[in-house]
């Protein structure tokens, strides 16, 4: 059954183009304006795919006529999306690690290896290596901040032993203790920053298991997460820096 649209407003008179609508019910809106034709901004737009189509509208419609109550609604992608993110990155990618233990890690030979309190060996020439090698050869940046306990956990002392596989693949890894990272009011999340315009939030179960990643978008909220990675990353040491 077809619902019946709310006309919310128009730029052009009653029955004028474009014009807004509101689907009743939801939380969703339809927009009528020119279709796009040109290829070349056809060809600027991210993930468009042949079910959709993209439409000119001018500022006047949304800023009139659109929701004026912010609504946070998350955004989630899939963790196919997610890692195409690290081949898509132009420029930079810079994470924060937060948590105590991460369970993905647990469940690795080289994690057995290392509460064994043997050698860890390190296979540089696994995919994720390969790829990583190959983005930094570009020029792209990838960093990453790791909060630690006083005195580290034994996941945090592996995720060090650890940083030699990522330093040796391109990435530059420090570390902060936890109760300075408290000192700078830095979140207790994990995330990600792509040249820092997006935020990819992880969100991780009881069982240190990540479950979701959130999408983050909105250009004051990004800031937010820019302004924590400044902190974090003037505070920080090099990771073979160490002494814990």
């Amino acid at each position: 059954m077809t619902r019946r649209l709310w006309k919310v407003g128009t730029n052009s008179g009653n029955d004028g183009c474009p014009t807004l609508y509101e689907i009743p019910g939801t939380d969703r809106f339809v927009v009528q304006g020119d279709r796009v034709t040109d290829s070349g901004e056809l060809g600027q737009l991210e993930n468009l795919t042949a079910d959709e189509d993209a439409v000119i509208v001018p500022r006047e419609l949304l800023a009139n006529f659109g929701p004026k109550e912010p609504v946070h609604v998350p955004q989630f992608i899939s963790f196919d999306d997610f890692a195409g993110m690290f081949s898509k990155v132009k420029h930079s990618a810079w994470r924060l690690e937060t948590r105590r233990r991460y369970a993905s890690d647990e469940a690795t030979d080289t994690y057995q290896q290392f509460t064994a309190g043997e050698p860890v060996t390190w296979d540089l020439d696994d995919e994720w290596c390969r790829g990583r090698r190959e983005q930094a050869a570009l020029g792209k940046r990838f960093e990453r901040v790791r909060i630690l306990d006083e005195p580290p956990t034994e996941g945090q002392r592996y995720l060090l032993d650890n940083a030699r596989r990522n330093a040796a693949v391109g990435e530059d890894i420090r570390v902060l203790g936890r109760s300075e990272a408290g000192e700078l009011q830095l979140p207790h999340t994990d995330f990600w920053i792509f040249d820092s315009r997006v935020v990819a939030l992880l969100h991780f179960d009881d069982g240190d298991e990540i479950t979701q990643v959130e999408l983050i978008t909105d250009p004051v909220d990004v800031l937010r997460y820019m302004q924590a990675r400044e902190a974090a990353w003037h505070h920080a040491v090099p990771h073979d820096q160490f002494r814990g």
